[in-house]
């Protein structure tokens, strides 16, 4: 099979050699005429930032797989008539969920309480973490392997999503119950995916649902947070900490508010990785059922965006 490698040239080096051990059968290619392929491996970023690919000349293909988990700044693409794939990244999902525990545990024991200073502050003692109620918004494959993980340690954990789509385990809350969701977090982790009814959903009026010294975590997607209200919250002392990786613009801009904020921690959207060991034998496999005419992995529905 010939297959597009449509990334930014920076991806090649590290995604060629992964990518061609998994699926040798294969033959990966960055040029040539787009209606011999087969298939296209795609990277936002490609053809260049702030442009869009044409899909419309690769008439051949049976597949376009992603190299990433969200698929926004493709799904709306107007010459894509081609199936598309989310990645599944067990990789990502092992580091998105190690990220969630890391900074979890930090808020859970308190662990900014103590200033090497000489001072002995033994007046609170952090509860066990089955008393420490987490709500994950956002049930998909990252949000059930976060929730995994934290069950796993012991914390009461509650999932929530726009179907409510049961997941073993864990209590799962649907569209309607999000006021609950939210009253119950004493952890708030977004896992959300950029969507039109996720953009702003954790407004001023849902934040004002939290818990009073609440923490928020968003490693999910910037645009579900409004930014100025998350700032009111913080500002009011009403909410305890917030640690951003996402962003509705990236860079985040050096002048912006959250840099400045003693209540904010600013990761650099590092929560997850795909790693091409861990993920090319994801794209393998559908490359290999896109071929032979078998059900794709993690198809995309477009009326959805994810």
């Amino acid at each position: 099979m010939r297959v597009f490698f449509a990334a930014p040239a920076a991806m090649w080096d590290r995604w060629a050699p992964a990518l061609r051990a998994a699926c040798p059968e294969m033959e990966l290619c960055r040029d040539g005429d787009p209606a011999s392929f087969d298939a296209v491996i795609y990277a936002p970023g490609y053809p260049a930032a702030g442009r869009e690919m044409d899909f419309s000349p690769f008439t051949r293909a049976r597949l376009v797989q992603s190299l990433w988990a969200g698929v926004e700044r493709i799904v709306g693409n107007p010459t894509l008539t081609q199936p598309l794939c989310r990645m599944v990244d067990p990789g990502l999902a092992q580091g998105m969920a190690e990220w969630c525990l890391g900074w979890t545990m930090r808020f859970h024991l308190g662990m900014d309480r103590y200033p090497q200073d000489g001072i002995w502050r033994n007046s609170v003692v952090p509860p066990l973490a089955c008393a420490r109620k987490v709500t994950i918004l956002g049930m998909g494959e990252l949000g059930r392997a976060v929730a995994a993980m934290l069950r796993g340690v012991g914390f009461d954990v509650t999932g929530w999503s726009a179907s409510g789509k049961p997941v073993p385990g864990v209590r799962v809350l649907g569209a309607a119950a999000l006021p609950e969701a939210l009253a119950r977090a004493e952890v708030l982790i977004s896992l959300l995916p950029d969507t039109p009814q996720t953009r702003g959903l954790l407004d001023a009026r849902r934040l004002a649902l939290l818990p009073r010294g609440a923490v928020l975590l968003n490693p999910g997607r910037g645009t579900v947070l409004d930014d100025d209200a998350l700032l009111a919250e913080l500002n009011s002392n009403r909410l305890g900490h917030a640690v951003l990786d996402v962003f509705r613009i990236e860079p985040l801009p050096p002048a912006h508010p959250f840099w400045r904020h003693q209540r904010v921690t600013v990761t650099p959207h590092i929560a997850a990785e795909t790693r091409p060991a861990s993920a090319a034998p994801v794209a393998a496999e559908n490359l290999r059922r896109a071929m032979d005419g078998r059900p794709l992995l993690h198809l995309v529905d477009p009326a959805r965006g994810y």
